[in-house]
């Protein structure tokens, strides 16, 4: 077994590596760097971004972990700035807090150091500031009176949430809600299935409004137009009186929504199996018309291959 020297004196010796002049960090070496560079960071007032982690519960109302290069970061969830007004009349603050923030986990959010504590090298640092700056940045006119992002550009964006019905972006500080009916061209029953937290995907800015006050920005944005639309060649496959397996991804008033595994999008108004339809239903459809117009096939249910028993 080696000795407390053995080690020592191995830590002090270069490491020979197998590429010339090539060198490896060791583990110490590595995080005096992330901590300098957080240093740096503080005084710079810059803003650095990583990915959230997790929540943890206290006194003061809970923080939510985040790592930089494998260094913790500690960030109050009052720092967060959670848009707690789309879950008004769901639960206590705190509780919507949490559902928010769970709902964020794995996401990569920006922050800016407010406190560093060099003897536990710990960091505590705020969302809500790395926003403002970022929309300081990017959304207000610059010296020359220019905003870097104007309505109609195609921007990078950060997936940091995703639902059923909507995913949500954050667009340089911005954030906003878009629904699954602006995702894609044929119909989507579930944004999970496609999106998920942590992406980054393109979006094209819609609408932008700002207020020179308080430096808030509401922004709207969408993905589909981004995408191929192909229907209508994928519908001029379809053939009256053809059967088709396709997938319900809604039911409004008694008209149930299939998006065919072909990638045509078809209503039916009955169903010929004895078992009621839901949402996530996998199904074979006959088609009795197609309209063109719409671009959708109109059917009949003939059979349900097999009913989703968990919702979705």
């Amino acid at each position: 077994m080696a000795t407390e020297f053995d080690k020592n004196w191995e830590s002090m010796q270069p490491v020979l590596t197998i590429d010339a002049n090539d060198s490896i960090d060791l583990a110490e070496s590595k995080e005096d760097i992330v901590w300098h560079e957080l240093q740096n960071a503080y005084r710079a007032k810059r803003v650095l971004a990583a990915a959230l982690s997790g929540y943890e519960a206290t006194d003061a109302g809970g923080v939510v972990i985040a790592y930089y290069k494998g260094h913790r970061i500690v960030i109050p969830i009052n720092e967060m700035a959670l848009k707690l007004e789309e879950q008004n009349g769901y639960g206590d603050m705190r509780g919507r807090q949490i559902r928010i923030v769970n709902s964020m986990i794995g996401c990569e959010l920006d922050f800016a150091i407010i406190a560093l504590d060099n003897e536990e090298r710990s960091v505590v640092a705020s969302r809500r500031l790395a926003m403002k700056a970022k929309r300081r940045k990017f959304y207000f006119p610059n010296e020359d009176g220019v905003c870097r992002i104007k309505a109609g550009d195609v921007l990078q964006t950060r997936v940091i949430a995703v639902g059923e019905k909507a995913i949500r972006l954050d667009i340089f500080g911005a954030e906003c809600s878009v629904a699954a009916k602006n995702l894609a061209w044929d119909w989507l029953g579930d944004a999970r299935e496609r999106y998920n937290v942590g992406d980054r995907i393109l979006a094209v800015v819609t609408e932008i409004k700002r207020n020179d006050e308080t430096m808030d920005v509401s922004v709207s944005a969408e993905v589909k137009s981004l995408l191929k639309n192909d229907l209508i060649e994928k519908l001029k496959e379809c053939k009256v009186q053809g059967s088709y397996a396709g997938k319900i991804t809604d039911i409004h008033k008694g008209v149930v929504f299939v998006r065919l595994d072909m990638g045509v999008n078809a209503i039916a108004h009955t169903c010929k199996d004895h078992r009621m339809p839901g949402k996530g239903d996998r199904v074979t459809l006959t088609v009795t018309h197609l309209d063109e117009t719409n671009v959708i096939a109109n059917g009949v249910i003939t059979r349900i291959i097999q009913q989703n028993v968990r919702g979705w």
